[in-house]
Formats: structure tokens, sequence, C-alpha cells
């Protein structure tokens, strides 16, 4: 099975761009984490899927390529009424999500308790440079930034054992320790959060998301609006994992990010799943 999951399936942030243009991959992920995981709603007819990435500027093309992907990585099930193809989540797919929606829907995702870190070390060899891209998507999503080579670390207390539990990353598990540790005095916090990060770039992602969801969304239709919102979030979750606001000064805005995805986010998702909902109607799928 592909390592193709929520942490590494998303964007870049360009410098003074905002991010990249999302792959249809972090799209439907998105829309699939708001909306249809652990809700009662039938497998999706394809149409469905192909409308809302037609939507977000996705041609078809690509889009029937992004679900046989996605079916081919375990992802979704895909299953036949008449003519007409249909697609599920898979229970691979719905722990991804899962995994994700605890960060995706904290009130307070760059958040930890003051003063806690963790570091992880790890080696894995040149020859698994596969590996070692699994492993360090893994570790960003999870909050790590680097140090040096093979030296990570992360603000607060995180589960390495989870990180690095996946199936595809039990060679690499092997290959790590990871230690709880406090900074002794004398250590230069702001120096190795500067180090560690990209400062400058994490506080313009926060900048870009905050400017572009305080204004009128840049799709039309409430489902496109909302997966677009979350992939963006997601976007920049992986951007920030958290950094101390302490060293990062009295106007670090991710505490405004996070009240903006919020808002914007309960606003759109009453709408957005009535759509989804009305269009599995005209299908006969839904009562």
């Amino acid at each position: 099975m592909s390592a193709l999951t929520v942490e590494d399936a998303g964007t870049d942030l360009g410098p003074g761009l905002g991010p990249a243009p999302h792959r249809p991959q972090s799209l439907l992920l998105s829309f699939l984490g708001a909306l249809v995981l652990d809700s009662p709603l039938p497998p999706l007819p394809s149409m469905i899927l192909l409308d809302l990435l037609a939507d977000l500027g996705v041609s078809e093309a690509a889009a029937r390529a992004t679900l046989k992907r996605m079916t081919q990585r375990g992802l979704l099930a895909r299953g036949q009424v008449g003519r007409t193809a249909e697609y599920a989540l898979t229970e691979h797919a719905e722990s991804v999500l899962r995994q994700a929606r605890d960060r995706v829907a904290s009130p307070a995702p760059f958040e930890h308790p003051d003063g806690e870190w963790t570091l992880l070390s790890y080696s894995v060899p040149e020859s698994r440079r596969d590996l070692r891209h699994r492993v360090r998507a893994r570790l960003t999503w999870a909050g790590f930034g680097g140090l040096r080579d093979g030296l990570w670390i992360a603000p607060g207390t995180v589960d390495v054992a989870t990180v690095l539990g996946r199936s595809d990353l039990a060679d690499a598990a092997g290959l790590a320790d990871a230690f709880a540790a406090r900074p002794l005095p004398g250590t230069d916090l702001d120096r190795l959060v500067h180090r560690a990060w990209d400062v400058p770039a994490v506080r313009e992602a926060h900048g870009w998301f905050i400017g572009t969801w305080s204004r009128p969304p840049r799709v039309s239709g409430s489902l496109a609006q909302l997966t677009l919102l979350g992939a963006d979030w997601l976007s920049l979750l992986r951007t920030d994992p958290g950094l101390p606001a302490a060293h990062l000064g009295e106007d670090w805005p991710a505490g405004t990010s996070a009240a903006v995805y919020r808002r914007v986010f309960d606003a759109l998702e009453p709408a957005a799943r009535a759509a989804l909902e009305r269009s599995l109607r005209a299908t006969g799928r839904f009562a």
C-alpha cells in the first residue's frame, strides 16, 4: 500500500505567493474528512467527486486519474452500480483522517504546554530514500523541525510511537530514539526555534491564510469553498507545528488563524452538507 496520507498529500508554501495549487488528492481528503468521515452517507457516485474537483479547477482527466490512484493506494474502495462507479472510504483512509481530525478540529492546534519539547534522533540508510521521504513527511506533520542531520525537535510532548507506528514506517521505528526534553538554563530558545523552523515563512503563511479567508472565498459553492478551506488549513498546519508564541512576539498570528478557520468552517459546513445530500438525492442514492 502506498504511503500517501493527509500529511504528505498537500502543497508547499511558495515564498510570497501563498500555497501552490493543491493536489487533487489533498482536495479530496479535505472533503472526505469534513463531510464523509463517520457520516451515514452511502458511497458517492463518481460524478459528485468529479463535479467537485471541476469546481476547484481540476480537469476531468486529472480527477479520474486521482480516483484511480487513491483506489490503488487503499484510500478509496470502488464499487459499481449499473454503469455508475461509486467510491467509499476504506478502513485505512478512515484511520488516516481520524488521526488528522484531532488537530484539524482542535480549538487550539498551535498551542503546547510551555517548556515541553520532544527530541528525536533517527538514521535511515542512503539506500532507503523512499523511507527517508516518508519519515520526513510524517515528522513534519507531527510538528518536528530539523536541528541537524538526523536530529529533530518538536514543541510539546509527541507520541512518537504513534507517529512512526504506521505499517509503512515499521523499518524506521527501529532506527529512531525519542526523548521528552526541557531546556537547561542558558539555552537560547529564540535562536533554537529560528534554527529549526523558517519562522518568517511560518508567519507569512498565517498572514496569507488570515487575509484570504477573512475575505470572500475564491470559489463559488459552499461544497467547493469548504473543501478549499480545509486544504488551505491542512497546509497551514503542516507549516506551523505550534511554535511557542512566547518566543515569537506578542503579535504572533496563530491564534487569529485558528479563530478565522473555525468561524469560516462553522459558517460553511451546514450549507455544504446540505448541498452534498441534495446531490446524492438527485442520484437516488440518499433518502
